[in-house]
């Protein structure tokens, strides 16, 4: 399948997808404090600038609920708790279309598992999909690199927090501008890509 050509993001038909960000999950993937960090700055900017925001949990009963710092209750953002790996259940797609969304910014855990089978899901539905590379990991840096580039070869866009957030206020003359310039003022934390990439 050839690459797509790369695009900008559109923010007015942008949602972005929280995967399984759980307690559980806490002591087993790599750089998890960081990925954390770096998707609550997603979810700073995309409530700044009124993105809708959808969130999951994979078996919620036996691994927990989203970790507390992501603001996710205190932010009502609706989390779907899922079984299967993918986050494309008939409730979310359903909601994605009512907000007549084409676009979808990916981040969380693990790349790949519940990201990558997202991501093709998304793609095989038509859906432009943007998948961050320093907000998602797994427990493995091999899974995780491996997945990332898989994701690319099959049309995903890889990207960066900072690169995105920048990318969907598009310039300094957007009126959210200053706002979320404040969320990237200080430098995403490192999360083990340089050497990978």
């Amino acid at each position: 399948m050839a690459t797509r050509l790369l695009q900008r993001v559109n923010a007015k038909q942008t949602a972005l997808f929280v995967c399984d960000l759980q307690e559980k999950f806490r002591n087993n993937i790599k750089y998890f404090p960081e990925i954390v960090q770096v998707t609550k700055r997603l979810i700073q900017a995309s409530t700044a600038l009124d993105i809708p925001i959808i969130a999951t949990e994979q078996y919620p009963k036996g691994l927990g609920h989203l970790v507390p710092e992501l603001g996710i209750k205190e932010l009502n953002i609706p989390v779907y708790a899922k079984n299967c790996f993918s986050m494309c259940a008939n409730d979310i797609m359903t909601d994605l279309e009512k907000r007549q969304v084409h676009e979808i910014i990916l981040c969380g855990i693990e790349a790949h598992v519940c990201i990558y089978q997202t991501c093709l899901d998304l793609l095989n539905r038509g859906y432009v999909v943007h998948v961050v590379a320093d907000a998602c990991s797994s427990r493995s840096m091999t899974d995780r690199i491996v997945a990332l580039k898989t994701l690319q070869q099959a049309g995903a866009f890889l990207t960066t927090s900072e690169s995105m957030i920048l990318g969907l206020v598009g310039g300094s003359d957007h009126p959210k501008f200053k706002e979320v310039q404040k969320i990237i003022m200080e430098s995403a934390p490192d999360t083990g890509l340089l050497a990978h990439l």
